[in-house]
């Protein structure tokens, strides 16, 4: 009889154990990640380090330009010395407004959704240049030659 007593506390108690065990709370989560890049108002919070770097290099060689242009910091310097949060740079403000007319422009006028599918770019309009480019460079010839005259009827064979 005692022994039947001991199995059956025994299963209680473990019963009870695996009751209380489904019953706690689940170990806090870690604390999520803080973004790695500080102060983005165009971009996305969660970009990626390479996805925006590709960005700043296309602006710097749609403007002909290097970091130092919108960023603080000096150049020849390692860039981790720079202050990429900081918006004292009054180039980086018009940036912002440029990105953002930029993007109107794919949304409304060409209906673009996805950025792959992009018809117009920095460099549409700047070509290299810190000011966008108005009109032709004047020593660069536009208009395509004439067309040739069509063969004679005897040159033809």
């Amino acid at each position: 009889m005692n022994r039947d007593k001991l199995l059956l506390a025994a299963g209680c108690a473990a019963f009870l154990t695996a009751v209380a065990t489904a019953q706690a709370p689940a170990p806090p989560a870690a604390a999520p990640a803080p973004p790695p890049f500080k102060n983005l108002q165009v971009f996305p919070k969660n970009i990626g380090r390479p996805e925006l770097i590709s960005n700043m290099k296309f602006f710097a060689q749609s403007l002909g330009v290097r970091c130092t242009h919108c960023h603080v910091g000096t150049e020849g310097q390692p860039l981790s010395t720079f202050d990429f949060a900081s918006d004292a740079a009054p180039t980086k403000l018009v940036a912002r407004k440029m990105l953002a007319m930029v993007h109107r422009i794919n949304q409304q006028d060409f209906g673009v959704t996805d950025f792959k599918d992009v018809k117009v770019t920095c460099f549409t309009c700047h070509r290299g240049s810190t000011k966008p480019l108005t009109a032709p460079p004047p020593d660069v010839n536009l208009v395509p030659p004439p067309p040739a005259p069509a063969p004679k009827a005897s040159e033809r064979g």
